[in-house]
């Protein structure tokens, strides 16, 4: 689920060779009630920050990166083509990539003199989350979808430079938003949290971090004996007297009906999974509880009514069939909240693209911005969605036929839905990629509503752009808690693009030889589906949607409006109004993951009631530990099912040849 960006640098003159010992608990919230952001950037500078004095940038942390990044794209590839989710790369990669480092260092002390710093091994998980996440997103949907609807592969060379410029637009879109949601707003990101939490549990040092460490590590067992319990079972075998299987259903169902229909054909079931609850007491107790109001509303009340009307097709009763409508309004209420709760902040937004006026001078104007030299720079930011902007309008051109100015549209409007898509992962851990997508798809349909290639391949530039920022928001924000320079993660982030490209691209074509095996047992490839499926929909026009989808939009809209403009008028009141976010989002996931969540936050609002020493020493190790448990099994398990994924990574120039 997923996204941000880090920093890496030098630091052993000051705190040895890993300079673990300045490393205290992450501030998750540095600045005090009433101060300025100025103030308290300048907090987080004199307090956290060390990336001048630690080596974090190198050339072992980004080649570390690539490696596993490469690697765990072909992971990402397999379970997006059965499932049409994606997992995040971060803490797995920070894991072994730390094991790996200790292990040569062991078997070649004369090639690996010293560790990676904390902050190196934070720079390699930005490169690796990028070449493992960011640059595969849009394969498992928009470009799956076009081969559905064409039936043809485009050529290798263009789905390369396609994917390269959409991840390359995705983070330098993201230089703005960086320091209102991550420096000032203090936007959760529990992944980066978790992240940051993994790696200060490695690197740690003390009686309190070693408890802290001791409690990740057994949490993250549990996590991983659930994910081997559920997707795998563990047979048992007493001689020849006594055999069985020990495993966990996936679901649990809760017992009733809707309208004549089980209530898990609603989605009202359990998951036996700990991830998303390990989420929920990461993300607040506000986020959690919105979730399951969300979620209760949708499809308790709202998808049986709209069912009644046709927009719900009964015979095929599941989450992906309420989502056809249901999509449209949680997509409607995220984005006018988010744009307009980004609006209201325009004072610090402006301040994110402050210094446009310095572009040309030698220096920055540290003595205005302290963070100038540290922070990404406003013109890399211009420069490199212009030109990364402009290389998508050419491939949508030259490549797909779609116009210059509807190209231009599909930039523009990347940007804001990408602020939308960052917010809900700030604040839920949930990146709602495709809602974004149906939004572009909806545009287009009304601007070329007989283009079902321009409907898709504009969406693919929202789709992939919005994962790219959340991805690089969501690494960045791990580093802003480890003290990490924003300028050198975003770097290390950058470098990441090519080497994802470089595998994921080939193993596509390895994996998806054709568009008949799209839609099979083999390859369901429901993400694609879906996506397909609307732009077929909407090849007719936008009045192609059922007039519930249309009213669910506007009425959405309005609601995304009016709960910000409430938390503005009662203030004081702003804890008994539910997050428009959390409301939108869960119109998009299934009830068990909103539940899940929603149990999530609760524990930890108890812990913090009853043991409140407790819960801040333990709530965040415990839950980074979790997912980390559960995501590193749940990627194990999935190369070990998966077929022709080492013959991709290991032959990639074989891929080329067979490439049409």
């Amino acid at each position: 689920m997923t996204d941000e960006k880090r920093d890496d640098l030098p630091l052993e003159d000051m705190h040895g060779e890993d300079g673990v010992e300045m490393i205290d608990e992450p501030k998750e919230n540095p600045h005090v009630a009433g101060m300025a952001p100025e103030d308290a950037e300048l907090k987080w500078y004199k307090e956290v920050y060390q990336g001048d004095s630690m080596k974090q940038l190198t050339w072992r942390a980004v080649i570390m990166g690539a490696f596993l990044g490469g690697f765990m794209s072909l992971s990402n590839l397999y379970i997006g083509l059965k499932t049409g989710w994606g997992l995040g790369v971060a803490i797995t990669a920070c894991i072994l990539s730390f094991t790996i480092w200790k292990t040569l260092r062991t078997l070649l002390p004369f090639m690996f003199k010293t560790d990676m710093t904390i902050l190196e091994n934070n720079c390699m998980q930005s490169t690796a989350s990028s070449a493992g996440y960011s640059t595969g997103g849009t394969m498992v949907s928009a470009i799956s979808a076009y081969l559905i609807i064409t039936g043809s592969h485009m050529s290798w060379t263009v789905l390369s430079v396609w994917t390269i410029f959409l991840a390359m637009l995705g983070v330098f879109i993201a230089i703005p938003m960086k320091r209102q949601m991550i420096n000032i707003e203090q936007l959760k990101f529990p992944s980066g949290i978790a992240a940051a939490e993994t790696l200060k549990s490695l690197h740690a040092k003390g009686q309190d971090a070693s408890d802290k460490a001791k409690a990740m590590g057994l949490a993250g067992l549990f996590g991983a004996v659930i994910t081997i319990l559920r997707d795998k079972g563990v047979s048992f075998q007493i001689k020849d007297i006594f055999s069985a299987k020990l495993s966990l259903p996936g679901m649990l169902p809760f017992n009733g009906q809707i309208k004549g229909y089980p209530l898990e054909k609603w989605t009202f079931s359990f998951e036996m999974s700990a991830l998303m609850i390990a989420a929920g007491a990461i993300i607040g107790w506000k986020m959690a509880w919105s979730l399951l109001l969300g979620a209760t509303v949708n499809y308790g009340i709202l998808a049986p009514w709209v069912s009644g009307m046709g927009a719900i097709d009964m015979s095929k009763l599941s989450y992906r069939a309420i989502m056809q409508w249901s999509t449209w309004a949680g997509a409607s209420i995220m984005v006018t909240s988010g744009l307009f709760t980004f609006g209201l902040q325009w004072k610090t937004v402006m301040r994110a693209f402050g210094g446009v006026g310095n572009i040309l001078h030698a220096r920055p104007d540290t003595a205005a911005d302290p963070l100038a030299h540290i922070e990404v720079p406003t013109s890399w930011f211009l420069t490199g969605t212009a030109f990364s902007g402009l290389g998508c309008i050419m491939v949508l051109h030259y490549a797909f036929q779609t116009s210059w100015w509807m190209g231009l549209v599909a930039v523009i409007m990347t940007f804001f839905l990408a602020i939308v898509a960052a917010r809900a992962t700030g604040e839920s851990d949930i990146t709602p990629i495709g809602a974004m997508g149906k939004i572009t798809q909806l545009t287009f349909g009304a601007l070329a509503p007989t283009n079902m290639t321009t409907n898709l391949m504009t969406a693919s530039v929202t789709a992939g752009a919005a994962g790219s920022t959340a991805d690089l928001l969501t690494d960045l924000k791990s580093g802003y808690l480890l003290g990490a320079n924003p300028r050198q993660q975003f770097l290390a982030q950058f470098f990441g693009i090519f080497a994802g490209t470089l595998v994921v691209v080939p193993a596509f074509y390895i994996l998806v030889p054709d568009a008949a095996i799209l839609g099979s047992d083999q390859w369901p490839a429901p993400s694609a589906q879906v996506w397909a499926a609307v732009a077929k929909l909407l090849s007719n026009g936008i009045h192609s949607l059922h007039p519930a989808a249309r009213m669910g939009m506007l009425v959405g809209g309005i609601v995304g409006i009016i709960i910000p403009l409430l938390e503005l008028a009662f203030p004081k009141k702003r804890k008994y109004i539910p997050s428009a976010m959390g409301i939108g989002l869960a119109m998009v996931i299934p009830f068990w993951n909103a539940l899940s969540m929603f149990l999530g936050g609760l524990i930890a609002l108890i812990l913090e009631k009853k043991a409140k020493a407790t819960a801040e020493k333990y709530i965040i190790p415990v839950s980074s530990g979790i997912i980390a448990g559960e995501s590193l099994m749940g990627v194990a398990i999935a190369l070990s099912d998966a077929r022709g994924m080492f013959t991709a990574f290991l032959l990639p120039v074989k891929a080329f040849l067979r490439i049409p």
